[in-house]
């Protein structure tokens, strides 16, 4: 079982960061007083600041429907819950991080002295030093982890989308440990000195699948509307797919090859190999490639191409090809379904349910282009360990 304690780790708040908790773009350059304010709060954290991580194995995790017991104590979070079990959870860490009660200290001074500016710059700083340290817990507990042949889940605490916060002062009553700095929760849930978190870290044996926490972002499992602090969109649970996963999984390792650009963006090719439903069923090929942007974008779909295989000849035997073939062969270039929007999309999209293995109609192309599509889709989010 792990146990730490660590006063005064070595907190780096990176600018972006402290520009995003300001209301910033990340790419911008504060000038005049703004910067001078943001130097003032980094000056005055740096020489008094006591920043403090505090983490303990939990005893005893039960999961018992939306219900989660630590220790003996239950707690109701059906988010946590479904992701604790999805990943064959067997044992959770308990986090309390603390950016100190010094910083709030000085907030109040600064507040009670009628200067709001600094005020406002000091508490964003101490907001980010909290995600900060909450990070660098996360780092501490996959080093455990890794070493334990286990792996860390992304953090989840009380406030958080679907926990209420009134059960943080239960959370912090189970922790029972002798922490680096102080730390209190009201009844209401907050937490005092208010630039301070709690969380729960969940640990899996079943590594495979498993993304490092490392390449997770927190944002993304948080649905709550119009944060101003969000730094990655939220991922919705996807909704089921149309087709047979099995069918997907055999395409996906026989038909598609995923390709990552430097960018982020991601090139897919995929062949389809059908029969025409004339002249004696002959074969056909089709190769299709898409370009996707990033995964942080939702994978929008920017490109899309769909033409006759190298070498194919069996879709010159395609009725429509034999008395319409320029029409044809325009109508299969043009049509791109799904153009522009998130490659999930291809999910909830309404199709033709059409199993014609040939391309004359246009509820046939459809049809192939949604298993195109939706063979990315799957291979891409099984790459993330979404699947």
């Amino acid at each position: 079982m792990i146990q730490l304690a660590e006063l005064c780790p070595e907190v780096t708040v990176q600018e972006s960061e402290y520009l995003r908790l300001l209301g910033y773009p990340r790419d911008h350059e504060l000038e005049g007083r703004a910067r001078e304010l943001a130097q003032g709060a980094r000056a005055w954290y740096a020489r008094h600041g006591k920043p403090w991580i505090y983490a303990r194995e939990a005893g005893s995790l039960e999961l018992d429907g939306a219900s989660i017991h630590i220790d003996g104590a239950g707690f109701s979070s059906p988010r946590l819950g479904e992701t604790l079990r999805a990943a064959a959870a067997h044992s959770a860490v308990l986090v309390a991080v603390s950016a100190g009660p010094e910083l709030e200290r000085e907030s109040q001074k600064l507040w009670s002295e009628e200067k709001p500016d600094e005020y406002f710059f000091l508490e964003m700083f101490g907001s980010a030093v909290v995600e900060q340290l909450t990070m660098l817990a996360g780092a501490r507990l996959c080093a455990w982890a890794e070493g334990e042949r286990m792996a860390v889940l992304p953090h989840y605490s009380p406030g958080y989308a679907e926990w209420n916060i009134a059960e943080q002062p239960r959370l912090l009553r189970v922790m029972q440990g002798e922490m680096p700095g102080p730390i209190e929760s009201l009844d209401s849930g907050a937490l005092r000195p208010r630039k301070s978190l709690l969380a729960v870290f969940g640990v899996t044996r079943r590594t495979a699948g498993v993304r490092l926490l490392s390449d997770l972002v927190a944002c993304q499992g948080c649905s709550l509307d119009n944060c101003q602090y969000r730094r990655a969109p939220y991922r919705a649970p996807l909704p089921p797919h149309k087709v047979n996963v099995k069918a997907l999984k055999r395409w996906a390792q026989e038909r598609l090859v995923l390709k990552s650009l430097p960018d982020g963006t991601v090139e897919a090719a995929f062949r389809y190999e059908g029969t025409t439903c004339t002249n004696m069923g002959r074969p056909l090929a089709f190769d299709y490639r898409v370009l996707l942007g990033t995964c942080e974008e939702g994978y929008p779909i920017r490109e899309q191409h769909c033409a006759p295989a190298s070498g194919d000849t069996g879709h010159m035997a395609m009725c429509r090809y034999l008395d319409q073939r320029d029409r044809l062969m325009a109508a299969i270039e043009q049509e791109k379904p799904l153009a522009g929007r998130p490659l999930h999309d291809v999910l909830s999209w309404t199709r033709p349910s059409c199993a014609a293995g040939c391309y004359c109609d246009a509820d046939a192309r459809e049809h192939k282009w949604g298993l195109v599509l939706e063979t990315i889709q799957y291979a891409l989010a099984h790459r993330e360990g979404r699947e």
